[in-house]
């Protein structure tokens, strides 16, 4: 694993904004979309990662059975009145899509494993970039990449991405138990409608009649016991990037608990309420309690980091890098603000994995492994110049051989 050098396309921000990608550059004109540089890994080290998401993947869904079957919800903060909801969902198995782990990992040169740091099991983005975007820049970049002295190789460059086709795959295999329009609803933001829509034109792809909205605009209808749309037509399927934690705490929450199981009303919700399980950090020290010592998890625990000097503190619940605390020999040495409150889990902080840019500056990037239809299917990485991921990080493609 290698971070190289690359020459960026003299139309780059065209390129990506033709693929859907509008919000490549922050306001402070730093690319988010970063294609002066790629990541170079071994077809051995993509054989690694493809492994470790399948494994975690099997790891996750044994401590979701765990939890439900140890009653140990509390622990990470679940409502008592979600907890019926959610021992349907796990045992009805209802259409579930995709998550993304995100890993430390410096590459085999550093003797180290994969490690995981959580699991974005219910609101994953930066989809669209993993799938599509850097799948393209490689379309083009590829062939000219072996002019550079760097990279002496003869073989065609390929990139760890069968994301796309297996999202269609995927919404092919759970249209039978769809009805359709399935809706496709978020909050009114950028990054959140650009995932709706790539996830929405993958759903489309694969014969799914489909439609768009805000979170805020679906609407209940106490007499027919139903979520309508704004034309008051009943919705029956929705894929939701909004939280379940969240949607718990809002009005229409104890209606979306009822509808599951509802036999006159259901609505297929996407993401399914269980994925609250794993996208909770309190999976983290279930995990370390269930596997210890596995090599590719992290150290966790609830309440106190024990014995561990070197750890990062997180909320059970929190997005985008908001209030994580690093500490160093028992000493903060990074932290972010943020929202999210309430009961946190320490992790043992990763080996290492930072790489020098040309001008000698420090990048942290944080491994992304797309998991759909419960296989590991791409990789996408996020770079910043700090310890803490958070969504000012540039996205940067990748290539192995």
């Amino acid at each position: 694993m290698q971070r190289t050098p690359i020459t960026p396309r003299s139309d780059w921000q065209k390129q990506v904004e033709a693929k859907g990608l509008l919000f490549h550059t922050l306001e402070d004109g730093t690319p988010y979309w970063d294609e002066s540089a790629a990541y170079h890994f071994s077809a051995a080290e993509i054989d690694t990662l493809e492994a470790a998401g399948n494994e975690l993947q099997t790891m996750c869904l044994a401590a979701a059975q765990h939890i439900i079957d140890n009653k140990r919800y509390a622990e990470l903060d679940i409502p008592t009145q979600a907890i019926p909801a959610i021992e349907w969902a796990w045992n009805a198995e209802p259409p579930a899509l995709y998550g993304r782990f995100d890993i430390s990992w410096a590459g085999t040169s550093s003797g180290q494993t994969p490690k995981l740091l959580e699991y974005n099991a219910d609101t994953p983005t930066s989809l669209l970039e993993a799938a599509v975007i850097q799948w393209s820049w490689l379309e083009e970049v590829g062939p000219q990449l072996a002019s550079h002295s760097f990279l002496p190789f003869t073989a065609k460059p390929d990139q760890f991405n069968s994301i796309h086709d297996r999202l269609i795959a995927k919404w092919k295999d759970v249209a039978p138990y769809l009805s359709e329009p399935l809706y496709f609803a978020g909050l009114d933001n950028p990054e959140d409608q650009l995932t709706l829509t790539y996830l929405r034109d993958t759903a489309q792809q694969a014969g799914l009649e489909t439609l768009q909205m805000f979170m805020e605009e679906i609407g209940w209808n106490d007499e027919q016991q139903a979520f309508m749309d704004p034309n008051e037509d009943p919705m029956r399927s929705i894929f939701k990037l909004y939280p379940w934690e969240a949607m718990l705490a809002e009005e229409f929450g104890p209606h979306a608990l009822t509808s599951y199981q509802s036999a006159t009303a259901a609505v297929s919700w996407i993401e399914p309420i269980w994925k609250t399980l794993l996208s909770n950090k309190g999976i983290l020290p279930i995990l370390w309690q269930l596997y210890p010592n596995h090599e590719l998890l992290l150290e966790a625990h609830f309440e106190n980091p024990g014995n561990m000097r070197n750890y990062v503190r997180k909320p059970l619940l929190s997005r985008e890098g908001a209030n994580i605390t690093v500490v160093r020999d028992n000493a903060t040495v990074a932290a972010t603000e943020g929202t999210y409150h309430g009961r946190q889990i320490y992790q043992a902080l990763a080996p290492e994995a930072v790489f020098q840019t040309a001008a000698g500056a420090s990048k942290y990037p944080v491994l992304g492994l797309w998991m759909v239809d419960q296989e590991c299917s791409g990789l996408g990485i996020r770079e910043s110049s700090g310890l803490i991921t958070d969504n000012l990080s540039s996205f940067v493609p990748h290539f192995f051989l």
